[in-house]
């Protein structure tokens, strides 16, 4: 059950989330998502300066005159949003506001992702995990969608703090009969059992990871020996905090994944979410 607070910060970011996404933002979104796919429509015969890759073989074979096929784009996205709510992502140095983790700035941006969406009139769903998946709701466009994608953020059962990236990317594969638009929003730390299922749903989707940081993961105040615990196994640990550096730096992970085949854009619990994912659009407009 959500909590008193957790259904206050949920109110909030709606109604943040309502005035942004009615902003440029919206704009951006749907230039940058626009046409996920081509839809195959006909074969007709070539004529000069048609693509000579776009030749229909099988027309061709048995007409044995040259044709191509043509293709429309498709309109309607299916937005699928994979979202990280392990006990790594509950951690954060308070951002702006003071108050920021990982799973908050997460939410802010599964629910930018959502609302826009909805405005475009695209189907979305969402799918989150921890060690396991937590819940799977299946894309839809209803305008109250949007609220059950917040709750879905705001709602990891508190005994399972663990993270198992690859298996919510198997369930994704194994959902998705058609071409769709795939957003990870994770910090993309744990096990790296993740490389082969993302390079698969790469290879039949445009995915999309977002990857949240903080800035304590990149340097700890040099206060000597501090005890910290793991947030995803509970074990404790003796460390120096002024020569403590995350396991796997903010800039590899963002590389790792490029190379897997996902568009990536970093996201700080100290910036803001919305600039983040303007620049993420107007880069992905730009690729196309």
């Amino acid at each position: 059950m959500l909590t008193a607070d957790e259904l206050r910060q949920i109110r909030r970011l709606r109604a943040l989330l309502a005035r942004r996404v009615d902003s440029p933002f919206a704009g951006e979104y749907r230039s940058a998502m626009r046409g996920q796919g081509m839809e195959f429509e006909e074969s007709r015969p070539l004529v000069v300066g048609d693509d000579v890759r776009a030749i229909d073989w099988n027309v061709m074979a048995r007409t044995g005159e040259p044709f191509v096929k043509t293709f429309r784009e498709e309109r309607e996205l299916t937005l699928l949003l994979v979202m990280d709510l392990s006990g790594s992502v509950r951690v954060g140095s308070g951002g702006a506001d003071g108050r920021t983790d990982k799973r908050l700035q997460g939410a802010r941006v599964a629910g930018a992702l959502a609302f826009a969406a909805i405005r475009n009139g695209d189907r979305v769903g969402v799918l989150s995990f921890t060690e396991q998946v937590e819940r799977f709701l299946p894309p839809r466009k209803s305008r109250g969608h949007a609220w059950s994608v917040l709750r879905a953020a705001f709602e990891p059962p508190p005994a399972r703090r663990g993270t198992e990236l690859g298996r919510a990317l198997e369930r994704a594969r194994d959902v998705l009969a058609r071409r769709a638009v795939v957003a990870v929003v994770s910090d993309f730390l744990g096990p790296a059992s993740h490389e082969a299922p993302l390079r698969q749903l790469c290879a039949r989707h445009r995915v999309h990871a977002f990857l949240l940081h903080d800035p304590l993961e990149a340097t700890l105040p040099s206060v000597g020996l501090i005890e910290v615990e793991d947030a995803e196994t509970g074990r404790r640990r003796l460390i120096d905090a002024g020569r403590a550096w995350a396991r796997v730096p903010v800039e590899q992970r963002a590389a790792d994944l490029a190379r897997l085949g996902a568009r990536v854009s970093t996201v700080s619990t100290a910036e803001d979410p919305f600039v983040r994912l303007g620049r993420h659009f107007r880069a992905e407009e730009r690729r196309r």
